[in-house]
């Protein structure tokens, strides 16, 4: 089983199976939170949803087009995070995120995406991580910005979100940028 420890408090721990009921008490019980930002909060209506959202990511995983993680806190599952997916041709990583709103404001999302940057260039030898984020998200984007990204554009309407679209925000990591940051 994969699990990076991030540091004393913190690990990343490969998706699977024995997470479902712990990542749908997350979800159900931060609904309303959760749904401002991503499009999928609604179609996980069940453990079983969620057993197959897991499903869907071992298996992009043993195609070694992903990499999905819980956030151990403490020990306890609060969230998710990884490579959302992985374009080896272009040798970048896509970081994706999001946790439970009680664990926000202890900087462990910039930890968290912090070790994954870290790895996909350590580990991966890849050449760049992406973060994307609505606009208006401004929690989202503040992870990216903390550690040193370049903002490279708007992607105007790139997600619908139930009913309207939002504009992404693309920010960047080159290899080159994170060895000078060392």
């Amino acid at each position: 089983m994969f699990i990076h420890k991030v540091d004393e408090d913190l690990s990343l721990k490969l998706v699977d199976l024995n997470d479902s009921d712990d990542m749908f008490r997350l979800v159900d019980s931060s609904r309303k939170h959760l749904k401002e930002w991503l499009g999928w909060v609604d179609y996980t209506k069940k453990v079983e949803d969620t057993k197959e959202f897991i499903q869907g990511c071992m298996r992009s995983y043993a195609e070694n087009k992903s990499m999905n993680t819980v956030i151990l806190f403490k020990g306890e599952v609060v969230g998710t995070a990884g490579y959302n997916s992985i374009d080896w041709s272009n040798k970048t990583a896509y970081i994706g995120y999001w946790l439970h709103e009680d664990y926000q404001g202890n900087g462990i999302m910039t930890r968290v995406a912090k070790a994954l940057m870290d790895y996909a260039f350590e580990f991966h030898n890849l050449n760049k991580v992406d973060i994307r984020a609505a606009v208006e998200n401004k929690k989202s984007r503040s992870i990216p910005e903390r550690l040193g990204f370049v903002q490279e554009g708007i992607i105007r309407q790139a997600e619908w979100l139930y009913d309207h679209f939002v504009d992404h925000v693309v920010y960047g990591m080159l290899y080159e940028e994170w060895e000078r940051r060392k």
